[in-house]
């Protein structure tokens, strides 16, 4: 009897070493399987991690995938040393800047920023423009801050002065009405003489001449990013002819006629707009942008949105041409830079999107940029890292994509975004 006790005992005791052993052999395989599955994720999440960090820094080169953007020059090669001279990569083109003596402050500001973000890399010409002589004062300061060449050009009186087929009467009568409506520089005939100078005559400046390319340049703006590349060789590589950072409204009140004149010159040279390759429904759709209306209704065809041209970097061919020629002329006979108060950029805006085919126009999307009161900031947050931004674009100011902005439609009917286009 104690020997079979004896033996079951055994038995048991053996049985249990074997579960318990079994037992252990199982969670340990099963911690080591963990172990090692854990690791595997760990060293795919680590090179999943890293393995666009030289993207990140500053080294973007070609083939290399490229950061949220719709600018779309991913094979356009960018400048890996921020500090690296291209003087032998320049384009035929110059800075442009209208501007008055008593202005200095504002223009040094201004170049500063750009000379700094851009300019001292390629050392680009730039070329000053007024209506009146340029002191001495403003010509050491401005050419002691900038890294290229320097010219002063004096505006010709029949290029900036109101022209006589201008009635008086009704001029002053125009001048009265927009200042009791509170419109912004509705009294400022200075105003009117650069906006009709802008428009029709800054392209035939003889200092011009030379080039193909202008980046427009104000006083008292801001360049927030280092430039990724050069917008001039952008422009010739893509076969591009107007490009802008922000696009908005134009106040009503100031171009109560100018679509009228419009349609006077499409309905006259109708060979010269082609509405399958423009941007026609750019500046007349009116409809929703998602869920959104237009801020504002117009009432006219013209939806009012235009490309902020105190930043615009152009092909003076575009202007030089006979279809904005014939354009400009249209408009001139109007008398609306006065008699209204025809801004330069809703003029250019509507020729751009008339005149050029869609691909022919560029949105800098990667170029931060501020003119009160508004700007553009990169949303990307390595892309701000990456070229030094000083911007925030949650901010107000940054008005993208605000409801005052046109930024949005021009993804829909421009050249853009493309998810937005109708299918």
């Amino acid at each position: 009897m104690k020997r079979g006790v004896v033996i079951g005992g055994i038995v048991s005791f053996t049985f249990l070493c074997g579960y318990f052993f079994f037992l252990a052999h199982a969670i340990i395989s099963t911690f080591l399987r963990h172990r090692f599955s854990e690791q595997t994720y760990f060293e795919a999440s680590h090179r999943l991690l890293h393995k666009f960090d030289s993207v990140r820094r500053s080294n973007i080169s070609v083939g290399l995938p490229k950061l949220s953007t719709n600018t779309y020059v991913d094979d356009n090669e960018r400048d890996v040393a921020r500090d690296s001279l291209f003087l032998d990569s320049r384009e035929n083109a110059t800075l442009l800047m209208l501007v008055r003596n008593w202005e200095l402050p504002g223009a040094l500001s201004s170049m500063r920023s750009l000379e700094d973000r851009f300019n001292k890399r390629y050392r680009y010409d730039w070329t000053f423009l007024n209506d009146v002589p340029f002191d001495d004062e403003f010509i050491e300061a401005t050419s002691a801050m900038a890294s290229g060449k320097t010219a002063y050009g004096l505006i010709p009186s029949t290029d900036w002065d109101r022209p006589s087929t201008i009635n008086e009467t009704e001029f002053e009568a125009g001048l009265q009405l927009m200042r009791e409506k509170g419109v912004l520089y509705g009294g400022s005939k200075s105003y009117r003489n650069m906006c009709r100078f802008n428009s029709g005559f800054f392209y035939k400046q003889q200092l011009l001449d030379q080039y193909q390319y202008y980046f427009r340049v104000e006083p008292d703006v801001q360049y927030y990013c280092d430039f990724p590349y050069d917008p001039f060789k952008v422009m010739r590589e893509k076969h591009k002819k107007y490009g802008f950072v922000i696009a908005m409204y134009e106040y009503e009140d100031t171009v109560t006629t100018l679509w009228d004149a419009v349609e006077e010159f499409m309905a006259d040279y109708p060979e010269m707009v082609d509405t399958k390759t423009n941007s026609y429904d750019f500046i007349t759709d009116d409809g929703m942008i998602g869920k959104d209306m237009p801020v504002i209704q117009s009432n006219s065809m013209y939806n009012l949105c235009h490309f902020w041209s105190n930043f615009e970097i152009g092909d003076l061919s575009f202007f030089r041409s006979e279809p904005y020629q014939k354009y400009f002329e249209l408009l001139e006979s109007k008398g609306g830079f006065y008699y209204e108060r025809w801004g330069d950029a809703p003029v250019h805006s509507i020729a751009v999107a008339l005149l050029l085919q869609q691909d022919e126009v560029i949105h800098f999307d990667e170029l931060g940029y501020y003119h009160v009161p508004f700007g553009t900031c990169p949303t990307a947050y390595n892309l701000r890292l990456q070229q030094r931004c000083v911007c925030n674009p949650n901010l107000d100011q940054n008005i993208d994509i605000k409801p005052h902005s046109c930024l949005t439609r021009w993804w829909k009917h421009g050249s853009g975004k493309y998810f937005m286009k109708h299918a």
